[in-house]
């Protein structure tokens, strides 16, 4: 909730600024401002404000992509959409986020796809590492749409 609130925000003021420095910039090129230290600072303040607005929403964005899933909704406490509900069960094995992301990029977004063609690789080879599960599946269906 939190990031929404500062993206909502930020783009406001973007939008604001950006009106504004419209405006200032407008009137300045049809003459009705005159050119003096005072517009002169005013546009320039409203530049500087664009440009760290923009740089604070964009930057926020970045980190929040960085800090989510890969996979929203599935829980972390699952491996290959089976929870594990064993006690003293390892912790699931790490895997790599740029894995995931190719593969459902390859499958233009389906994550459900993505899960099913893992699973039938770990269901024809068992035992192997999570990360291997998803590069074998990638490397098939790069071969197969070749």
């Amino acid at each position: 909730m939190g990031h929404k609130v500062v993206i909502f925000t930020a783009t406001f003021i973007l939008f604001i600024t950006g009106l504004l420095l419209g405006y200032v910039i407008s009137q300045l090129v049809l003459g009705f401002l005159p050119l003096n230290l005072l517009t002169f600072l005013g546009t320039f303040s409203l530049i500087i404000i664009f440009a760290i607005v923009y740089y604070a929403l964009f930057w926020d964005l970045r980190k929040q992509q960085s800090q989510s899933p890969s996979f929203p909704g599935v829980n972390s406490s699952s491996v290959g959409g089976v929870i594990s509900n064993v006690p003293n069960s390892p912790p699931p094995k790490t895997l790599n986020p740029s894995l995931e992301n190719k593969l459902v990029n390859l499958l233009a977004g389906d994550i459900n796809a993505a899960d099913r063609l893992v699973n039938k690789v770990k269901q024809e080879y068992p035992g192997m590492p999570e990360n291997w599960y998803w590069e074998r599946t990638i490397a098939d269906l790069e071969r197969d749409r070749r």
